[in-house]
């Protein structure tokens, strides 16, 4: 790859609004080996010094354009948790190694 690698289409996609681009960022900085992170829209908020629902805007965004994949969480009791967060496109390139 050549250029900026990894991130191009990210930064080159003009769909996204800084605020996803930033929340995509955060979560890829926490996932797993498998793109799979599940931090709250309360701490991703506050992290990144956004609003709860500017943070919600951003993950409906990066949803909506292929980005991620949301899931539900749930205890043994059935209460909810965390959304579950799949980056798509860790799936589809290999994070590079260190990351």
């Amino acid at each position: 790859m050549s250029g900026m690698g990894y991130f191009d289409s990210i930064y080159a996609d003009d769909r996204l609004p800084h605020r996803a681009k930033a929340v995509y960022f955060y979560l890829r900085d926490r996932a797993d080996a498998e793109g799979k992170c599940w931090p709250g829209v309360k701490r991703i908020a506050a992290d990144l010094c956004l609003s709860r629902r500017t943070a919600q805007r951003a993950l409906a965004d990066l949803e909506r354009f292929g980005y991620i994949k949301c899931g539900e969480r749930y205890r043994e009791n059935g209460s909810r948790m965390s959304n579950l967060y799949t980056l798509v496109r860790a799936q589809k390139h290999a994070f590079p190694p260190g990351e």
